[in-house]
């Protein structure tokens, strides 16, 4: 797209529908989701904002969007700047009270995903009473997830093979086949040259009593990962109580934060993340490295979409000195319920360089990759 044509899209959006007659009517998805997410606040007075001089859907028609669902797609579609200016144009001068000034609202409203990443991306702007009523509602979406999660993320942690105790538990996964064909010998058909099976043996699956392996979670707070920086918490949390692991969880943008502390109340470490701002992961993948003490019992998982805002050199040389110390090291474009990734393919390429796993997974498929790794080594 040239300058001109992105000019004349960018006038359609002041204009609003005004503007087709004169700069065109032909807008791709993206443009119209735009115009969509523009028209539901501007429209809301007759003359827009002094410059909608055409007809004004959003006045006259209902709106497809909610309030939640139009604050999650101002900050998908626009860049920090524009956010900021249409936020506090909603607050200041169209009165919008839904999500960040009444608790009475959020009190009545379904707890949702979207409900939840709506208040995460606003609480900056409420006050005390409705930050309270927030992290109420906050909580009930969390415990749902837990609820949903809980049992995949466990799964793979609930116990490993005890080579040294047979099993009446006739399960191939615990099938023996080294015994079972060294006990079975005597049945073997040299004419046929078959050996025939009369007793199976079978594996116990027991729990290991085993030394900790620290897993290290560090969770970009870019707005594009806001998905997946709540299921990292809601992850995190899940694994704070699997016997096998001792979590750390660290949120970073330009700055670290570790919320380790809180890392078995997903709630709290929410209500502290900080949307937006620059990326520095570099910086976080060098804290990482100040918390391992044992690099071979070490997993680092990094979630993020690897938009870099740091040097990149650093980046790579931090993950590379990791790898060669015996740490594993994970980089995750998605961690959500559709690991569905956004990334810059190039700088995860020269990650995988070094050494490190990359991919996008769902919670379940993080703790099956992490349990197989414990249970390897």
């Amino acid at each position: 797209m040239n300058e001109i044509e992105l000019r004349k899209l960018r006038w359609r959006l002041v204009l609003g529908e005004g503007g087709a007659d004169a700069l065109g009517n032909s807008l791709d998805d993206l443009w119209k989701r735009r115009e969509e997410a523009l028209g539901f606040l501007y429209d809301r007075e007759g003359g827009g904002r002094n410059v909608r001089t055409g007809p004004r859907s959003g006045g006259t028609e209902g709106s497809s969007l909610t309030v939640p669902d139009w604050i999650n797609e101002i900050h998908e579609l626009f860049p920090q700047a524009t956010i900021e200016r249409i936020e506090k144009d909603a607050i200041e001068r169209y009165k919008i009270e839904e999500i960040v000034t009444n608790p009475d609202v959020l009190e009545r409203v379904q707890p949702s995903e979207t409900l939840l990443k709506a208040v995460l991306r606003t609480k900056h702007l409420m006050n005390q009473d409705v930050l309270k009523m927030a992290r109420t509602l906050v909580s009930r979406v969390v415990q749902q997830l837990i609820e949903k999660l809980a049992r995949e993320v466990r799964s793979p942690f609930q116990g490993s093979l005890d080579r040294r105790r047979r099993s009446f538990v006739k399960s191939a996964a615990n099938f023996d086949a080294e015994t079972t064909i060294r006990r079975n010998l005597k049945h073997y058909d040299r004419e046929s040259k078959r050996l025939f099976i009369q007793t199976p043996y079978f594996f116990s699956r027991v729990r290991r009593q085993v030394d900790k392996w620290d897993i290290i979670i560090l969770v970009d707070q870019s707005g594009s990962m806001l998905d997946s920086a709540i299921h990292s918490a809601v992850t995190a949390a899940i694994f704070w109580e699997i016997k096998s692991l001792r979590p750390h969880l660290v949120l970073f943008d330009t700055a670290v934060v570790d919320v380790t502390e809180n890392c078995s109340d997903p709630v709290e470490t929410l209500m502290k993340v900080q949307l937006g701002g620059g990326t520095d992961i570099g910086q976080a993948v060098a804290y990482a490295g100040q918390l391992v003490t044992a690099p071979r019992r070490t997993i680092v998982v990094l979630v993020t979409d690897f938009f870099e805002g740091g040097p990149e050199y650093r980046l790579i040389n931090e993950v590379r000195k990791l790898v060669e110390s015996g740490v594993t090291f994970l980089g995750l474009a998605a961690l959500d319920s559709d690991a569905r990734p956004n990334y810059d393919r190039d700088l995860a390429g020269r990650l995988v360089a070094q050494g490190a796993h990359v991919g996008a997974m769902t919670p379940g498929e993080l703790a099956a990759w992490v349990a197989e790794k414990v249970a390897g080594r």
